[in-house]
């Protein structure tokens, strides 16, 4: 018989869709069998799946271990390392530039991917989960009803900030803060070329997965598969000498490549960037793309109230040195 205790992470969840998620292997109907037999049950009485899960309720789950193994997708049932350990120390110690009960906020190396796209990758979000299990501040079967993780993500070789949740509280609430626009995303970057001012894009923007590119059109093409974007420029400095021009980007949306294909759009490519028009220089063949600052907005309420109206950099990466 397995227990399980609710916490913060799993309360207001509704009781059938956490049984989904935590027996994986197991279908739909298979649950709603054994809530009826009572092989699972809520606080020891009979449930049909549709509770709202309070802290502290207790799941029973009468189950052979084989069984129970089989379900969650460990029919082994081996003791091997965590695999997020593994990532953790693959990718090794990054710069953590601020942490609290509920969130992390960490300086991505370009190179690293924020989630992994085949099943063998190491990316940012198993990172994430690593260091916490090596911190001490999750286990290995807390990992069983809730997994810690990004909020947003950076492209692999987009260096800069990313947030990440340690807790439901802390996911929920990130996560609306960037649906709603709250928080100030800043870049920074070197462009080819001379730009005078200040200035702003805005378009309609598509992206081809399987060429994995975006375009932007100026005008609105009625077309579902457009969405609007818009995007702010702030001119930082101008190096004479090589022609390049560094600039701080704000983005008002927030869709993949969005800054990339803008530049490229006005003939100013990223500095390295390739895929949309840009040259490679001294052997820099990516993105030269920063997630420099995230400003807060304020009169955040508990237990966000520390982040009201905070500002948080990540330091510019060596690579940034061409310009100077």
């Amino acid at each position: 018989m397995k227990e399980i205790i609710v916490g913060e992470n799993e309360q207001d969840k509704r009781f059938d869709r956490f049984l989904k998620g935590y027996l994986k292997e197991a279908s739909g109907g298979f649950i709603y069998k054994m809530l009826r037999k009572k092989n699972i049950t809520l606080n020891d009485k009979k449930s049909d799946g549709m509770e709202k899960l309070k802290k502290g309720d207790v799941i029973k789950i009468f189950f052979t271990d084989d069984t129970l193994n089989k379900f969650r997708g460990n029919e082994s049932g081996a003791n091997k390392e965590c695999p997020e350990l593994l990532s953790y120390k693959k990718i090794g110690d990054l710069n953590v530039i601020y942490e609290d009960d509920n969130i992390v906020l960490v300086d991505k190396p370009a190179g690293v991917l924020s989630q992994k796209s085949q099943k063998d990758d190491d990316s940012l979000n198993e990172w994430l989960i690593g260091y916490l299990l090596n911190k001490g501040d999750i286990t290995a079967e807390s990992l069983d009803t809730y997994r810690p993780s990004i909020c947003n993500r950076l492209d692999r070789n987009t260096s800069g900030i990313v947030i990440c949740a340690k807790s439901l509280v802390g996911a929920r609430k990130m996560n609306e803060l960037i649906k709603d626009r709250s928080v100030g995303k800043f870049y920074r970057t070197i462009v080819k070329g001379k730009i005078d001012a200040d200035f702003s894009l805005k378009g309609f923007l598509s992206k081809d997965e399987k060429k994995n590119k975006v375009v932007i059109l100026d005008k609105d093409p009625h077309d579902p598969a457009y969405s609007y974007v818009e995007t702010e420029f702030h001119v930082v400095s101008f190096n004479r000498e090589k022609d390049m021009t560094m600039l701080e980007v704000k983005l008002i949306t927030g869709k993949p490549h969005q800054i990339r294909a803008h530049l490229a759009g006005i003939g100013h490519p990223i500095l390295g960037d390739i895929k949309y028009g840009g040259k490679a220089y001294k052997g820099l063949n990516f993105q030269l793309l920063h997630s420099y600052r995230l400003e807060f907005p304020k009169n955040l309420k508990e237990p966000f109230e520390e982040l009201s109206g905070k500002e948080f950099t990540a330091p510019l990466p060596k690579e940034f040195n061409v310009f100077e």
